[in-house]
């Protein structure tokens, strides 16, 4: 049998780089449900509204009423306009596969959104950060969060503390995910990504037994979490190591060099808790996967 191609750094470099692209695809917002719901609330208060007004002779329940339709009208053109420029998003991103397609997806963020839109700014920033994190950096920055909702402003700190990560900043992470408010994201998807960016944020800066705590909540195997199952094990090795649980930090790399035995260079250079590179390098090094050289060097 024909031993296996050793890749060189450029090829591992290039499969990191695939596998760290953005997924854009979220479930469809259920429209049709959102519409029901919102008409039975403001059936329920027009009724309640005129019950009041017909036995109390007051006429300021009808107006109390008035108002709130008004208000959930307000909130439902929101939603759809919110919605349509997501799906839009996510076309452009889909089709950010190739390096023409990612040059593509930039320009038409820069050409059919608004300066400063906010969602715009964070697709771009998702392209930007596969070849220069540095520069989807100073694209989150430009976010004024003061001015943003706290789900909104959250999720730009947690895109960002995942790339001070990346780049082995963890202390700059870590003043990031202090502030997340991991309970109020709805979205199950985006919830594991702050808890993965935080419990990450955490180990790597002596907090590991917290990292474990949140990060336990979430079963990275389970067929919801598929998206974010290497975010999850990634801060899972790094808080096992933490904590001094080198059998569980060995667990989680062989979970993760599974699925792809290059993912384990993440885990390969400076900054990087010398007991878990040290567990990396070895099941790299045994796997034939790179060039022995590589990994004693840097990946």
């Amino acid at each position: 049998m024909a031993s296996k191609k050793k890749k060189s750094a450029a090829q591992v470099q290039q499969e990191l780089r695939d596998l760290a692209k953005p997924t854009a695809d979220r479930p469809p917002v259920d429209m049709n449900k959102l519409y029901v719901r919102a008409g039975g609330i403001l059936a329920v208060g027009w009724v309640l509204a005129a019950i009041v007004t017909s036995y109390a002779h007051v006429r300021w329940p009808l107006g109390v009423a008035a108002l709130v339709t008004v208000a959930v009208a307000a909130a439902g053109v929101w939603m759809i306009r919110y919605v349509k420029k997501s799906e839009a998003l996510g076309a452009i991103l889909r089709g950010a596969e190739t390096n023409e397609g990612r040059k593509e997806a930039l320009r038409k963020l820069e050409t059919e959104f608004k300066k400063g839109d906010v969602q715009a700014t964070m697709a771009r920033a998702q392209l930007e950060m596969q070849e220069d994190p540095r520069t989807a950096l100073e694209t989150l920055e430009s976010i004024d969060l003061g001015k943003q909702m706290t789900p909104v402003a959250d999720q730009v700190r947690a895109l960002r503390a995942s790339i001070h990560l990346s780049l082995g900043e963890a202390q700059k992470a870590r003043s990031l995910a202090d502030q997340l408010e991991l309970g109020k994201q709805q979205e199950p998807k985006t919830r594991a990504m702050f808890a993965a960016v935080a419990g990450e944020a955490w180990a790597r800066t002596g907090n590991g037994k917290k990292a474990l705590e949140i990060l336990e909540i979430f079963d990275a195997d389970a067929a919801d979490m598929t998206e974010m199952r290497i975010q999850i094990l990634r801060a899972r090795a790094f808080a096992y190591a933490s904590t001094g649980d080198m059998k569980g930090a060995e667990r989680t790399l062989k979970k993760l060099a599974d699925t792809n035995i290059n993912l384990l260079a993440m885990f390969v250079g400076k900054k990087i808790h010398p007991l878990l590179e040290r567990a990396a390098k070895n099941l790299l090094m045994r796997s034939g996967a790179v060039q022995r050289k590589m990994v004693t060097k840097r990946m």
